[in-house]
């Protein structure tokens, strides 16, 4: 059975034409998950250790540390100032966000959000959106729908999902159904399965 993270799903739901199968492949013959070559990793932790403290925005900094590699730094420099620049006067309080797996048609999604945070006193789940490429509204509606399908049940109907651009310090939550989201998700899916199978 394929299992991969939401990420990779939603790169390859956002992929078009043949793209979409090297995107399979990819992800069916990439090596094992290796810290050291995941670059927003210690962006990523500084900031859930941040909150999980307790800490103000001012000892985000602290958290992260300093990166010695040129590229990493330019872009780690870049997120924390957007980082920062969402957080604002917010006050935050941490809370451990939920983690699920949603599985159909042989596919099993991993759905894992990295914060859970009281802003002003209302409960959001969160998933980061680091990437410098444009966040588009199209990636956004997959990701903040698998979110509610895996996660609802168990945050309430009060809690907002939502994806962070971080960069560009823009929170991003659904306000409407979509029309036929499911259909379309149950349909690519299913072509993630089927190529899946067909890749040796």
């Amino acid at each position: 059975m394929p299992e991969l993270s939401l990420t990779d799903f939603v790169d390859f739901a956002s992929a078009s034409g043949t793209s979409k199968l090297t995107k399979v492949r990819q992800i069916k013959q990439r090596p094992e998950y290796e810290p050291a070559f995941d670059f927003y990793k210690r962006l990523r932790e500084g900031i859930i250790s941040c909150h999980a403290a307790g800490d103000d925005r001012a000892q985000l900094a602290n958290h992260i540390g300093k990166a010695s590699d040129a590229k990493k730094k330019t872009h780690y420099v870049e997120v924390m100032a957007g980082y920062k620049r969402w957080w604002g006067a917010k006050k935050l309080k941490w809370f451990e966000p939920p983690r699920e797996v949603y599985s159909e048609g042989g596919v099993s999604i991993r759905i894992n959000p990295e914060l859970g945070l009281q802003v002003d006193g209302k409960p959001h789940v969160i998933k980061l959106y680091f990437k410098s490429e444009k966040l588009s509204k199209a990636r956004v509606d997959v990701i903040t729908h698998l979110m509610d399908k895996a996660l609802r049940a168990g945050i309430g109907p009060e809690a907002r999902i939502c994806v962070l651009d971080i960069r560009n310090a823009r929170l991003i939550a659904p306000t409407v159904p979509i029309p036929g989201l499911n259909a379309m998700l149950k349909g690519e899916i299913a072509y993630l399965a089927a190529v899946w199978a067909s890749i040796r």
